[in-house]
């Protein structure tokens, strides 16, 4: 975060904004991707396949950082293993639901990480984040049921349980950080959490020829494009974007999701998902915009 005496300037924060602003397209689209690989691969062979590409594909860049890196791999480690467990979830969680709905239910972590803050770290929080989550929460009960059932979906409920995770993902880098080079960082927790997959999926579902074929393009986007590109813009975005921008437009990932699941997999939502979705994206804005006013 910049310090009053180095704030960026209008064409730097600019710059910065749209490199965030690719992060959430690519992103929202990646969960089509996500989508379109459950048909054919379990969830552990997609994430250790999409993870250690995008690991690998890092590897040539921070040879020079990585050698300098003498510690902080058990950061690395504990990121990993946590990746492990969102990604776990919410591919799960995507396999019986929709693109849209996965990305809008995602989304909630922005809101829950100051909630888990404050209940784990005793951190004080505004009662209006605490307002954003309910409401949130509200808005992800109306999605998943859209109205025809009283009780969610069970991929709904994973995809909730995995934005908790990816909330606890994100304070963990951010405390991680400030210890170790972002680039290494990234590369070690994704190395990491695809290994783990990997070897999940050997004793558990093994990958086949047939399925690699079946799958490779959205292998290939969600290595290449959500992994090692979408993760590298946020960190190059960051660099010089305050933190309310940051968290305001990466919270569109969530609208991309559903355009993405609607130009690509004829995706559609009634009337009450639409409803619940403006509400947690609503929720979503409002908790950032009272950490922009509070600034």
């Amino acid at each position: 975060m910049s310090t009053p005496a180095s704030k960026p300037g209008l064409r730097a924060r600019l710059i910065s904004d749209g490199f965030l602003l690719l992060a959430a397209v690519i992103w929202g689209v990646g969960f089509v991707a996500q989508r379109m690989a459950s048909f054919h691969l379990g969830f552990n062979g997609f994430n250790g396949i999409r993870f250690l590409m995008g690991g690998l594909v890092l590897l040539p860049f921070i040879a020079r950082r990585l050698r300098a890196q003498k510690t902080g791999f058990g950061w690395m480690l504990l990121a990993g293993v946590v990746l492990f467990v969102a990604s776990s979830l919410q591919q799960l969680g995507i396999g019986t639901t929709s693109a849209s709905t996965a990305g809008f239910i995602t989304g909630t972590y922005v809101v829950l990480v100051p909630v888990i803050l404050a209940v784990f770290w005793r951190q004080r929080t505004s009662p209006y984040t605490w307002l954003a989550a309910l409401i949130a929460l509200g808005g992800t009960y109306l999605l998943s049921t859209g109205g025809t059932a009283i009780t969610p979906s069970a991929g709904s409920l994973l995809l909730l349980a995995g934005s908790f995770i990816w909330a606890l993902h994100v304070i963990v880098v951010g405390m991680a950080v400030q210890r170790v080079d972002v680039f290494v960082f990234s590369a070690g927790q994704f190395l990491i959490a695809g290994l783990i997959h990997m070897l999940l999926s050997f004793f558990i579902e093994p990958v086949t020829v047939t399925a690699l074929r079946a799958s490779w393009l959205p292998l290939l986007y969600a290595g290449l494009g959500s992994v090692a590109l979408g993760f590298t813009f946020q960190a190059v975005g960051q660099k010089n974007a305050p933190a309310a921008d940051a968290a305001l437009i990466l919270s569109l990932e969530a609208v991309f999701a559903a355009i993405a699941g609607l130009l690509f997999l004829a995706e559609k939502l009634n009337t009450v998902q639409i409803i619940g979705a403006v509400i947690i994206l609503a929720a979503i804005l409002f908790a950032q915009l009272i950490v922009m006013r509070r600034a």
